[in-house]
């Protein structure tokens, strides 16, 4: 069974940074990467409905933003580390939430799925002074 775990949250100063790191594991992979998957990552604060965040899709094609991160965060991958990354910068308290990786993408209008729906547990991140 494929498995995602979110990891890296916390807690950040306004204008601080964090990284995310979403890992993929599991029997079933067999030989597939995170290369071979569409990653999203989404978050979800308290009240608010689940947010796209970025995605990363599957052969290196090209990198999505929400309006509300463009500029100021990052998603990349280490295919050796079956693992993709969150760089969030320049942290404002509105990027609080939980935040979850997944094996589909929904950013600006635009969804793209792996065929397999695999969320991690997400990860919690605080934007406080």
């Amino acid at each position: 069974q494929v498995q995602l775990a979110e990891s890296g949250g916390g807690l950040a100063q306004p204008g601080g940074s964090l990284r995310l790191s979403c890992t993929l594991s599991g029997r079933a992979i067999s030989g597939r990467t995170v290369d071979d998957y569409q990653i999203g990552w989404f978050r979800q604060a308290p009240g608010k409905e689940r947010e796209g965040v970025s995605c990363l899709p599957r052969h290196d094609g090209g990198r999505l933003y929400a309006d509300s991160v463009k500029g100021r965060f990052e998603t990349s991958k280490d295919k050796a580390k079956n693992s993709v990354y969150l760089q969030m910068n320049d942290l404002i308290p509105e990027d609080t939430a939980v935040y979850y990786c997944a094996t589909r993408c929904s950013v600006g209008g635009i969804s793209l799925y792996s065929g397999a729906d695999i969320w991690g547990k997400g990860t919690l991140v605080t934007v406080s002074s």
